[in-house]
């Protein structure tokens, strides 16, 4: 369905000033459009809540989370529960239950989760989820749940606003991201020659210098150097922190 611009801009984080504003925003939206309130988080790495100006917990203050809906203070939650957990390998909205895991395009990665126990991990009967996959490799998420605990199909609003609602999630949370985060402006000006992340990413995948010699049709000092110059660039100490920070900015991907 059509969002509203005015909608759009108002979720969308300009400053630090406006986070409230914006959050309130996103709740006062998902509750017109779909009848949903709200849980959001910009890093499922992470217990860090996201805060307003003045240090206040979104996910309380805005969002109405209390009791055992305190997720943040759940440092497990990220690992069990198999709403982060999709996340990790789906980027377009879905919604779920305990009968699975739905997606508008077949994803036979999520067919193999294991979803007993659901409303205990997951600390709802059913969510739309909406994946928010940030730069540096940080993925955000927005659950989007009723107000009615029992509740456990949310197939016929997922159908309805599901694109909508993830829309003005990733607005929220990535504006909320670049307003809150601080990063080295280096990272933006790291160019790698397109041998350099043919390296790396058989590097990435397990291989030795001397399998990716024989992969590449070169000689194992020639890998060396082409690694060890891509760590330069990205100011890594080693092997193992040049292809996390490869990972990072996306240079790696997987084989396919």
């Amino acid at each position: 369905m059509q969002i509203a611009d005015k909608l759009l801009q108002a979720v969308r984080v300009n400053g630090v000033a406006g986070i409230r504003a914006a959050a309130e925003a996103l709740r006062d939206g998902a509750r017109d459009l779909a009848g949903l309130r709200v849980a959001v988080t910009h890093n499922i790495a992470s217990t860090t809540p996201m805060r307003d100006a003045d240090g206040a917990i979104l996910a309380g203050d805005v969002f109405g989370a209390s009791g055992d809906k305190c997720w943040w203070t759940l440092p497990h939650l990220a690992l069990t529960s198999p709403l982060p957990m999709a996340c990790r390998i789906e980027s377009e909205p879905f919604w779920c239950n305990a009968a699975g895991i739905h997606t508008r395009s077949p994803n036979t990665l999520l067919a193999e989760f294991d979803l007993s126990k659901f409303r205990e991990r997951a600390l709802t009967s059913a969510a739309i989820v909406a994946p928010i996959h940030l730069p540096f490799g940080e993925i955000g998420a927005a659950s989007f749940l009723s107000p009615d605990p029992e509740i456990d199909d949310l197939a016929a609003a997922f159908e309805a606003h599901g694109e909508a609602l993830a829309l003005l999630a990733r607005i929220f949370v990535a504006s909320y991201v670049k307003v809150t985060e601080r990063r080295s402006a280096r990272v933006g000006a790291i160019v790698l020659t397109k041998r350099e992340v043919e390296c790396l990413r058989w590097a990435g995948a397990g291989k030795t210098n001397d399998e990716i010699a024989t992969i590449l049709g070169l000689q194992r000092t020639t890998i060396r150097f082409h690694i060890r110059t891509a760590a330069q660039k990205l100011n890594a100490v080693n092997r193992d922190q040049a292809l996390f920070k490869a990972a990072q900015l996306g240079f790696l991907g997987t084989l396919r």
